[in-house]
């Protein structure tokens, strides 16, 4: 293992000799110098296994939910996170975030005036492969499904370059991500803290034979090697850009590079922690899902609860996770009744916490009827197919103004040794003459809501979740959840 590694090095004194990077700072630096008159140092008067000098000051910009002023030696990168309620479209309805970055450099961070992109009318492709750079490390340590349905932007602007500004972005905006994050969670916005652990980038590289840790320009220009490392804070490895830019390198060079970048990381992180403060212990630290057993054995609407129940921090199980256990009877008058008997039988047998319901059609011109019989319209055992047939021909003639109807669910959940809470959701509509779509289950393709001109059937499923009575149940059903995982779990 690297850190292993790392911690070898360190005792094999002075013939590789790694200066621990906690001396790499203002308040010591005159003392580290004092005991190293006459040897060879690097700019910013170091070792070849020091960084520059590393401060992050959390907090920088007043509107951004979260910002960062990165500065290591006279490298300084300000990052801004910016919280968007939305994703690409390609992941819409994917109940999933995302999270981006845009680089540039202020015209004059570097010797010499930069253009802008804004001014040659492109980004440039080294623009592009950074941002590319940040964003994938970044990505590496995010919970998509925690962070929901929206996008968070890293701007990071390099306001003076001197070697290393892009790793200098990444770990910086990971310090404005995780402040983003807790925006997020000051405004009940998410449930759970979506970073799974730290990151942070630093540059390695041989020059004039020798590994060096953190290159300045100068050095960068020079390097045999050059060589940007990311890694997590558990010491994994998100990416490794390295390239022999005359001679090539032997795997041992390789290895070195990498034992310093490991060092390298483990300081930088721990400044970040350091930023971040109290944040910082909410990295990592979500608390196991909750598994939460599904009172059904239909797979179509198991899909169907799933995807409603997707943003949730709840492990999903389903009966079907169960092969040995045998149906409850139905044996309630309500659909109330139905829900709630499921939902504690199976609470009792298995000792998860259940969520259960009972949901059915109501037609008006039937007196109620199939109701709490929906499922087995046609006797026990039914198809879907069967119990359409069956409606269709018992509606058949009736006028469109008797032909109203609703979608009824209660959803009952139970905890073991808990009480048993139901809610009740209601869709409004009405029966057409023939089936219509191919989406859903039951008596999807015949029903008509009263939101719009398409079945069930034919509806996406998240619009037809917006609407229906097991989505309507469900948004309460989820506030409840809520509660439960997180005041009891």
């Amino acid at each position: 293992m690297l850190w292993k590694a790392v911690k070898d090095i360190i005792a094999s004194g002075e013939k590789r000799k790694i200066i621990s990077p906690e001396t790499n700072n203002k308040n010591s630096r005159s003392g580290a110098d004092e005991t190293r008159k006459g040897e060879h140092m690097r700019n910013y008067c170091r070792e070849r296994a020091e960084l520059r000098n590393v401060q992050i000051k959390r907090g920088y910009l007043r509107y951004a939910e979260g910002s960062a002023l990165i500065e290591i030696g006279d490298t300084r990168v300000l990052c801004a996170a910016t919280v968007e309620e939305n994703v690409p479209a390609w992941m819409k309805g994917e109940k999933r975030g995302w999270v981006t970055a845009e680089y540039s450099l202020l015209p004059r961070a570097t010797h010499k005036r930069n253009v802008r992109d804004a001014t040659r009318g492109k980004v440039s492709g080294r623009t592009s492969e950074i941002q590319r750079f940040i964003g994938r490390a970044l990505r590496a340590v995010v919970d998509f499904e925690a962070l929901g349905e929206r996008t968070i932007w890293l701007d990071c602007d390099v306001l003076q370059a001197d070697g290393g500004t892009r790793t200098a972005a990444v770990t910086g905006a990971f310090v404005a991500l995780a402040e983003a994050c807790h925006f997020l969670e000051r405004e009940k916005k998410i449930s759970r803290f979506p970073l799974k652990d730290f990151v942070a980038a630093v540059s390695a590289g041989i020059v004039d034979g020798k590994a060096l840790l953190d290159l300045s320009f100068g050095e960068d220009s020079e390097a045999q090697v050059d060589m940007n490392v990311v890694m997590t804070g558990s010491g994994h490895l998100v990416e490794i850009q390295g390239t022999a830019e005359k001679e090539p390198f032997h795997k041992d060079e390789l290895d070195q590079l990498l034992q310093l970048a490991a060092r390298g990381i483990e300081f930088l992180i721990s400044v970040q922690r350091e930023s971040l403060g109290e944040i910082a212990a909410k990295i990592g630290s979500s608390p196991p899902k909750r598994k939460l057993l599904l009172a059904s054995f239909n797979e179509g609407k198991i899909k169907e609860l799933k995807e409603i129940l997707a943003p949730l921090p709840l492990e999903i199980i389903s009966l079907r996770d169960f092969p040995g256990i045998s149906p409850v009877e139905e044996t309630g008058s309500t659909f109330e009744e139905n829900a709630v008997l499921k939902a504690e039988t199976y609470a009792k047998l298995t000792g998860q916490m259940v969520l259960a319901d009972d949901s059915g059609l109501e037609v008006d011109y039937l007196n109620g009827k199939p109701g709490v019989y929906s499922a087995r319209f046609t006797g026990e055992g039914a198809s879907d197919e069967q119990n359409n047939a069956l409606l269709l021909k018992m509606m058949e003639k009736v006028p469109p103004a008797e032909r109203k109807a609703r979608f009824v669910c209660v959803i009952a959940i139970a905890v073991p040794g808990g009480k048993t809470h139901t809610v009740k959701g209601i869709c409004e509509g009405s029966i057409v003459d023939s089936p219509r779509g191919k989406l859903g289950f039951g008596y999807d393709p015949l029903f008509l809501p009263l939101e719009g001109n398409k079945t069930f059937a034919e509806m996406d499923p998240d619009a037809k979740n917006k609407i229906s009575h097991r989505g309507k149940a469900l948004k309460e059903a989820g506030e409840l959840l809520k509660k439960i995982c997180y005041d009891k779990c």
